[in-house]
């Protein structure tokens, strides 16, 4: 659906491949790509290759063409949606492309899929829902854009949906998001999990040590207000990731404790500007 987050994902993914010595792409068939908040977001926005297409066509080859290099790691394409066949921006207002854009991705993803094992890229797709119309009376009455050929040819598919607002007294300052994974080839599926997408900042790495701590007893919840030990952190969610952004040394000792917890132990980078906020 939209504004639940997806852009903002990809650009995460992108952050942390770039962290990790990756080199990224990403291909913006929608031409509204903010630059600033993919920066806001941890994006070496210097270092990513952007390119936005005119049409369908030339979107999918330029994918084709990086990773055929075998010097991309992550191409994100944004969107499906987006990607209009070439006839239908040439032709007339109104004129019938029935079936035009699902035979132009089956035939790029025919291309595509050997590629990206023998280069060991990564592509991800943004795609769109859109109502089914005069669908069957079970069954989701939701679809995607773009035809099956993604949906069959995708190892991991991932439904992400806004579920609630996040406010600080009147005012909305970020979206609570669930991630669903629907189909995947290389993990077991369906999964979920539940994060905080602040506006302007992106997913709340705070929102995710203050959820995982309360889950695994590392932070104490009584009522509104959570501890950690003998350290109060706030009274009330928010406050609470506010407390841990401004104390980066006992948000460090919680963190390291989840790690340890869920098998994922080992050093923590030293601390820097760049990994005490919400934006990593």
């Amino acid at each position: 659906p939209e504004s639940s987050g997806k852009t903002t994902l990809t650009l995460q993914i992108t952050a942390e491949a770039q962290k990790a010595g990756g080199v990224c792409a990403f291909i913006d068939a929608e031409h509204a790509l903010d630059v600033k908040y993919a920066k806001n977001l941890g994006v070496d926005t210097d270092n990513l290759l952007i390119s936005q297409p005119d049409f369908g066509e030339q979107a999918l080859e330029i994918a084709e063409t990086l990773a055929r290099s075998g010097a991309i790691d992550v191409i994100v394409i944004d969107s499906v949606a987006a990607l209009t066949p070439k006839a239908e921006i040439e032709g007339d207002m109104g004129d019938s492309h029935m079936g035009l854009q699902a035979r132009l991705m089956s035939q790029a993803l025919r291309k595509l899929t050997g590629v990206l094992h023998k280069m060991n890229t990564t592509v991800i797709f943004i795609n769109q829902i859109r109502q089914k119309i005069g669908g069957m009376s079970y069954g989701s009455n939701e679809t995607t854009t773009g035809g099956n050929a993604l949906k069959f040819y995708a190892s991991i598919r991932i439904d992400i949906r806004r579920i609630q607002t996040l406010k600080q007294g009147e005012d909305p300052i970020g979206n609570r998001v669930k991630a669903k994974v629907i189909k995947n080839k290389v993990a077991p599926p369906f999964k979920q999990a539940e994060f905080d997408i602040m506006f302007g900042e992106g997913i709340s790495k705070m929102g995710e040590i203050i959820d995982y701590g309360v889950k695994l007893d590392i932070i104490d919840k009584a009522g509104a207000w959570f501890s950690y030990k003998d350290q109060k952190l706030g009274q009330g969610r928010e406050n609470s990731k506010i407390f841990l952004k401004d104390n980066p040394e006992i948000c460090r000792q919680i963190e390291l404790e989840i790690r340890n917890s869920i098998g994922m132990g080992g050093e923590l980078p030293a601390l820097s500007d760049d990994n005490t906020g919400d934006d990593e």
